[in-house]
């Protein structure tokens, strides 16, 4: 790529300056609490001995939806060449769903630290799920359920995996899900699996 590009010339200027390059970077975000430092080096930390933007807090859901909602503009379309179905979300109503939502995943429990298993097709509603997470201060663990079909159709045992893996405090599921024209039954799936009973999750 030419260096005449700007790409070009963040890219180089992120590798020959990273704490400059990244601290004008940083003032387009919001902040709870402003970073003691862009990038700090300790090399008793271990085989990893950078940190960056130590002692600073955000929120990604803050930053994705909260800051822009005081303006009109669409935040997420959603265009479904299977079903056919088309909708716009503005910041404000995209923002108004999270908030509902985050009620709903904090009336089941979860708190910041938790970790929430979300288990839907590639929906509006798993985009709300992952922001609420956010919201939250929870992990989110995202199972899209067309990644586990296979030729002889979905694959409960794959899915039992990953809960086991990231063993979530709360699975937020889809009641089924469309691809072509065969219906993956996600709540379905969900029930014969002992993982899910054993370790009380909600």
């Amino acid at each position: 790529m030419p260096p005449s590009y700007a790409q070009s010339k963040a890219v180089r200027s992120s590798v020959e300056t990273p704490t400059e390059f990244w601290g004008v970077a940083a003032r387009d975000i919001s902040w709870f609490r402003t970073p003691d430092e862009i990038l700090h080096h300790d090399p008793a930390d271990g085989p990893n001995p950078y940190t960056w933007f130590k002692g600073g807090q955000l929120n990604t859901c803050y930053n994705a939806v909260d800051r822009h909602a005081d303006r009109d503009h669409v935040a997420l379309i959603y265009d479904s060449p299977i079903t056919g179905i088309k909708q716009k979300f503005t910041y404000v109503q995209l923002l108004d769903e999270i908030q509902v939502f985050a009620g709903v995943l904090r009336s089941h429990g979860v708190r910041k630290g938790d970790t929430v298993l979300v288990y839907m097709p590639m929906i509006p509603q798993a985009v709300v799920a992952m922001l609420a997470c956010a919201r939250l201060g929870a992990v989110h663990s995202v199972v899209f359920g067309e990644s586990l079909c296979t030729a002889g159709g979905f694959a409960p045992k794959e899915l039992a995996k990953r809960i086991d893996d990231c063993k979530p405090n709360v699975i937020v599921s889809a009641s089924f899900g469309i691809e072509s024209t065969k219906v993956i039954p996600y709540k379905h799936n969900i029930h014969p699996i002992s993982a899910v009973h054993d370790s009380g999750v909600r």
